[in-house]
């Protein structure tokens, strides 16, 4: 039995034989996706609005509403993330049985700080 060092290319590289020479003949690229579409199992959407997390089924650590100053929230989002990594490793060492809880803990925070950043996308953009 014999292998190959590197796989063959796919089949549709001969659709991009005479690309040197005249590159429109080459295929166009496939439109772009528009509404709902499936990745990895999960579903996605090209919509622009950031769904709220109260929709993914995660609890909100910070207040609702618009006018929340990122900063701030961010800044205790941090400090409380940094104080349950610490109890984590005390956890670990004094009662490593429990750690479930704290690590479902960091990852409600990992996830509020996520959504807060995603949430200031659109600012990035207006402002750039």
């Amino acid at each position: 039995m014999s292998t190959a060092t590197y796989p063959p290319p796919p089949p549709y590289y001969r659709l991009y034989k005479d690309y040197l020479q005249d590159p429109k003949s080459a295929p166009e690229p496939p439109p772009p996706i528009e509404g709902t579409y499936v990745l990895f199992g999960s579903n996605y959407t090209t919509d622009d609005a950031l769904p709220n997390l109260e929709e993914q089924g995660v609890r909100q650590l910070y207040p609702k509403g618009p006018n929340v100053d990122f900063k701030k929230e961010l800044r205790a989002l941090n400090r409380e993330l940094q104080l349950h990594i610490l109890e984590l490793a005390d956890v670990l060492v004094e009662r490593p049985s429990q750690y479930a809880r704290r690590v479902e803990e960091i990852s409600l925070i990992f996830k509020n700080l996520h959504h807060l950043l995603n949430s200031l996308r659109p600012h990035q953009v207006i402002n750039w």
